[in-house]
This record gives C-alpha cells, sequence and structure tokens, in this order.
C-alpha cells in the first residue's frame, strides 16, 4: 500500500511553502487510496515550542486534511533513536568530533578547493581523546564516510528512484557530497538525518514526498539506510513555492503564515486554487 507523510518541525508557523508539500502528499496518497500520516519532527528541543505544534494541527485542519492517529512526535522516541546511533558507534562507524562549526568552517576553507571540498575527518588519538573527555568538552558524533564505505563495500549499489520530474529514474546516491554528516549533538540530540530514516521504515513509508531543498538530503539517508538495514523508500521532490520576488517561502524570512492568511479572510478553497490544486 501506498504511504506517505508530511513532517515538520514544530519551529514555527506554517506557510503557503508548508501548505503546498501537505497538500501534495495528502492528494498523492488520496489519488491512490493510501495512507497519508502526520509526523511531529520535534527533536530540537532548543528550537520547538508546543504552540508552534498546536497550530500545525491547527492548520492543516483548515485546509481540510486528515490524518491518522495517534500522531508520532519525535520528542517521545529518543530511546529508538539512540538505540540506532548506539548500533553504528559499536560497529565502529562514528566517532567524536571536538571541532566547533567555525573550526570545521575554518578547515574547509584552507582546503584545496575551498568552499567545493566537505569535511572529512577521523578519530583522535585515544590518549586525546580521553584527556578531552575527561575535561568535559562538548563534541559531535560524526558518521565517517571511510569507514561506512568499508563496511558496504564501496557506495556504488547505492541507488534510490526519485519521481519528482515526472517519470521514475534511479538515481546513484553520492554520500561523499556531504562529508562525514553530524548525527548527534548535545545541544540538539540526534540529527534529523537518523530519526527520519528510522521514522520512515517504522512507520511503512513508501513514498517520501517533499521540497526539492531537501532533494540532497536523500544521498546521506540512503547511506545510513543501507548501514542500518532499513528498506528505502522512494523519492518524490516537488517544486519549491515561491512569492512574487522569486524565492521560496520559508520561515527564516519570515514568509507570511497561514494563520494571517486566514486571519485576513482567504478560505482554503482561495488558497488550493493559488497553488493549483483546484
Amino acid at each position: 500500500m501506498f504511504v506517505t507523510r508530511f513532517a515538520p518541525s514544530p519551529t514555527g508557523y506554517l506557510h503557503r511553502g508548508h501548505a503546498f508539500s501537505a497538500l501534495t502528499a495528502h492528494g498523492a496518497a488520496r489519488a491512490v487510496d493510501g495512507r497519508f500520516l502526520l509526523r511531529i519532527e520535534d527533536i530540537d528541543a532548543t528550537r520547538c515550542r508546543p504552540a508552534f505544534e498546536a497550530a500545525i494541527h491547527e492548520d492543516l485542519a483548515w485546509l481540510g486534511l486528515s490524518w491518522e492517529t495517534p500522531v508520532r512526535r519525535q520528542s517521545e522516541h529518543l530511546d529508538d533513536y539512540h538505540g540506532a546511533l548506539a548500533a553504528l558507534e559499536a560497529r565502529g562507524l562514528l566517532y567524536r568530533c571536538f571541532r566547533t562549526r567555525r573550526e570545521v568552517a575554518d578547515e574547509i576553507a584552507r582546503a584545496p578547493h575551498g568552499a567545493m571540498e566537505v569535511f572529512r575527518g577521523r578519530p583522535l588519538p585515544p590518549g586525546e581523546e580521553a584527556r578531552r573527555l575527561a575535561a568535559n568538552e562538548p563534541f559531535a558524533w560524526r558518521l565517517s564516510l571511510d569507514a561506512a564505505e568499508r563496511a558496504l563495500g564501496g557506495f556504488q549499489d547505492l541507488t534510490f528512484v526519485e519521481e519528482g520530474a515526472g517519470e521514475p529514474r534511479v538515481v546513484q546516491a553520492r554520500p561523499e557530497l556531504g562529508g562525514d554528516v553530524v548525527l548527534a549533538r548535545k545541544d540538539v540530540g540526534v540529527a534529523y538525518h537518523l530519526a527520519v530514516v528510522f521514522d520512515d521504515a517504522l512507520q511503512g513509508i513508501t513514498h517520501v514526498i517533499r521540497g526539492a531543498d531537501l532533494a540532497e538530503a536523500t544521498h546521506v539517508q540512503r547511506l545510513l539506510q543501507a548501514l542500518l538495514g532499513l528498506p528505502t523508500p522512494t523519492y518524490r521532490h516537488h517544486r519549491l513555492l515561491t512569492g512574487p520576488d522569486g524565492r521560496r517561502f520559508a520561515k527564516r524570512d519570515r514568509a507570511q503564515t497561514l494563520r494571517e492568511l486566514r486571519a485576513a479572510g482567504m478560505t482554503p478553497a482561495d488558497l488550493r486554487r493559488e497553488m493549483g490544486f483546484d
């Protein structure tokens, strides 16, 4: 059965871009009598707020969408993600990285091709790592691409199906383009990449329908699926909705929210027509 999801983070109010993505996924599920799930990706306790989560439910209901219950909230399942993290660590696929974000950026900038390079690191010598741990220095768990490549015998068999451009096509995954990504950090806990592949597998997601801005994330997520023995969904990255200025709608740019549109008198039918759904 076709199963898809809309998985927002409650770090702000939903805007037109979110509505477009939710309607696209919901419509795809309804077209084939499939299932549509709502998932709340609230693992970043530093930015997520209960008021934003409540507003997500309110806005989606206003749009006329329905979803299965109970809704999975990632913050209620942190042990699941830490278990997956521990499994990777036990196989030597992770290492502790004590570099700050600024130090990582500086190291990338010093590389031969500057900003075109990505970060690739390695574990510290045991003595130095023990000293820094004893000093309670903060660190992030990074996925070692070198170790992952050895474990899989290379990345040549990592592929996924992309349907976003119409005809399905097989894409060769290129996890090396992302470098050694962070999978956990003390301030925000387990990272998005790990939680999302775990949940997609657990919930039986067959089709991941999301914006083209997340297409790059698919490459490292495909790698994690292989390392954790998880199934790979079909991906469908849709176009990004843009405003009159040509820029995509984004929380950080204070895009007009659905709450504001509703307060201004716009109806769900108006919004659907504006976005080409009716």
